[in-house]
């Protein structure tokens, strides 16, 4: 594809998904939302955009109650889109997931991997960057944290600059939340995180655990969290409660330009479903704008009075 504008395109496009809460025997949560077809729905948008991701990252609550066999569902599901789309599928654990089941479904023979009941803790490289799944998840519990021993391992590993800069993903975001009540969840003792990764060539950070769309800067660095694909939590909400509604679901897809020095990174998010068109351009005017040199592409496009524009305005008429 030409280049329309002053970026070249991106080095790595990551599709990043989170929070699925698969459940077993392919029951819906909660007795009334079927997980599966949310995904399906997404799956099926992501690869009939043509992407194809470098990677399909899923920041964690893979499975709601951590049983077997919603893991081998869930892969089941994923892999063959991935496949076709070659697409790396990195999971990270969540606070609803459990260690041992998680481990085995999706990385039984693995070989020098973490022990099952140890953290899932483990470094990918995709094409020149790196990214580091990390679990924050505490067993028994909802809240998250990173343990000394796991920040010393990501101090060392980040001692390295990768081609391409670390990109880290885990469940629960180093952000605060305009939902209060989630604060008794959050990730603790943060800034021992923000001590080990600030100034290294981490260009982002990618979370889940809030069920809704959010971004912010941590130590510097830039942090998205992807809505989940199963409910999400409404934000406009009254303060003081909690109200999860079967609506809003949506992936992001994460774009990198550049290299680790000029880390520029963008997070699109994508709403799940099938919409009503109502403008767009089609095929053969993109080619037509190809064809052309950069200064008669910004004026046909560009110019409130080129023939292109006059057009636009006389069919909203």
């Amino acid at each position: 594809m030409i280049q329309l504008g002053q970026y070249a395109p991106p080095t790595h496009t990551i599709a990043h998904l989170s929070d699925t809460h698969y459940l077993g025997g392919k029951r819906p949560l909660y007795g009334k939302l079927d997980t599966d077809r949310t995904l399906a729905r997404a799956l099926e948008q992501l690869e009939r955009s043509g992407t194809n991701p470098s990677a399909i990252v899923i920041t964690g609550d893979l499975a709601d109650l951590g049983e077997p066999d919603a893991y081998q569902r869930l892969r089941d599901e994923l892999q063959p889109v991935a496949d076709r789309m070659g697409s790396k599928i990195i999971w990270v654990i969540g606070n609803h997931d459990e260690r041992g089941p998680y481990s085995a479904a999706l990385f039984g023979g693995e070989h020098g991997g973490p022990a099952p009941d140890a953290p899932q803790d483990r470094i990918y490289d995709i094409d020149g960057l790196r990214i580091i799944a990390l679990d924050s998840s505490v067993p028994g519990y909802h809240h998250g944290e990173l343990t000394y021993e796991q920040l010393s391992w990501l101090e060392e590993v980040l001692s390295v600059p990768a081609a391409h800069g670390t990109l880290l993903a885990l469940h629960h975001p180093p952000l605060p939340s305009p939902i209060e009540i989630m604060a008794i969840i959050e990730l603790q003792e943060q800034d021992r995180f923000a001590e080990v990764i600030r100034d290294t060539d981490v260009r982002g950070i990618l979370a889940g655990h809030l069920h809704y769309s959010t971004s912010g800067i941590f130590a510097g660095i830039p942090v998205s969290v992807a809505s989940a694909t199963c409910y999400t939590i409404d934000a406009s909400a009254p303060p003081e409660t909690l109200l999860g509604v079967d609506g809003g679901q949506s992936i992001n897809l994460v774009n990198l330009y550049g290299d680790s020095h000029t880390r520029t990174v963008t997070h699109s998010i994508v709403p799940i479903g099938d919409f009503t068109q109502v403008a767009g351009f089609s095929g053969v005017f993109l080619d037509k704008l190809a064809s052309m040199t950069p200064d008669e592409r910004r004026e046909a496009f560009s110019s409130k009075t080129s023939e292109f524009s006059v057009a636009e305005a006389d069919s909203s008429r």
